[in-house]
C-alpha cells in the first residue's frame, strides 16, 4: 500500500523563476530546488522589476517571491501578475506578516510560507501549489482572517465577533468540520455549534457555505 503522506511530485519538471533581494537566501533557494529532481529554475530575480520581466519572458509555472524588496515590492507584482492575467502561479516566501500577508492573500496568492520554516515544506507548498491546490501558513492565515473579518464587522454597527467566534470562523473557512473545530479548541462540539450560530446571526449568513461565500467576497480565498 502506498503511504499517503508521501509528496505530490510532478511528472514534468516544474518551472520556478526565485525573486529575493537577499543573495544568500537566492543561493539557498537554488541549492534547495537542484537537489529536487522535479524542478526547474528559470531565472533568478534581485528586485520586484526582475520578477515582472522574467515571469513575462519565461513563464514559469510558479513565481516564488519575497514581498520585500527594492524597486517594486512583492505586493506591486502581485498586482500586476493579476492585470496581465498571466498563468504563473504565485507562492509568497516571506519573514513578515499582518497586513502584507492580508493583502497577499487579497490579490489571489496560491501559496505563503514563512522564511523561518523548514525548507522541506516550501518544497512540498510548491508541488502543492503546481498541483491545483492552495497552501497558506497556518499562523499567517489565520491571523489574516482574524484581521479582515474584525474589519468587515467593525463597520457594521453594533455588530462584533469575539475573539473565540473570530478564531472559528476562520477554522470553518478553512474547510474544518464542527467535530474537528471542538477537538482542535478542547470544547465540546455543541459549543462550537452554538459559537457558530452567533457568527451567522451577527453576519447575517446563511450557514456555513453562506460564511466561505461572505470571506470569499471580501478576498480570502
Amino acid at each position: 500500500m502506498a503511504d499517503v503522506t508521501e509528496p505530490v511530485v510532478a511528472s514534468s519538471p516544474i518551472r520556478l523563476v526565485l525573486a529575493d533581494d537577499h543573495p544568500v537566501i537566492l543561493a539557498g533557494l537554488e541549492v534547495l530546488f537542484s537537489l529536487e529532481p522535479d524542478f526547474q529554475i528559470l531565472a533568478r530575480a534581485n528586485d520586484g522589476d526582475e520578477a515582472l520581466k522574467f515571469v513575462r519572458q519565461f513563464r514559469p509555472d510558479i513565481l516564488l517571491l519575497d514581498l520585500r524588496m527594492p524597486g517594486k515590492d512583492g505586493l506591486t507584482v502581485l498586482r500586476e501578475l493579476r492585470r496581465d492575467e498571466l498563468p504563473t502561479r504565485t507562492v509568497v516566501l516571506t519573514a513578515v506578516g499582518g497586513d502584507d500577508v492580508l493583502d497577499a492573500i487579497h490579490l489571489g496568492v496560491h501559496g505563503l510560507v514563512l522564511k523561518d520554516m523548514a525548507p522541506k515544506l516550501l518544497v512540498r507548498c510548491i508541488r502543492e501549489v503546481h498541483a491545483g491546490r492552495k497552501w497558506l501558513d497556518r499562523n499567517s492565515a489565520t491571523h489574516a482572517v482574524d484581521k479582515l473579518l474584525a474589519r468587515e464587522t467593525s463597520m457594521q454597527t453594533g455588530v462584533r465577533l469575539t475573539p473565540r467566534e473570530l478564531e472559528i470562523a476562520c477554522m470553518i473557512a478553512k474547510g474544518m468540520h464542527n467535530k474537528a473545530v471542538a477537538a482542535e479548541l478542547s470544547i465540546t462540539e455543541g459549543t462550537a455549534k452554538l459559537h457558530l450560530h452567533h457568527v451567522y446571526q451577527k453576519l447575517n449568513v446563511d450557514g456555513r457555505m453562506g460564511l466561505m461565500r461572505h470571506l470569499r467576497s471580501r478576498g480570502f480565498d
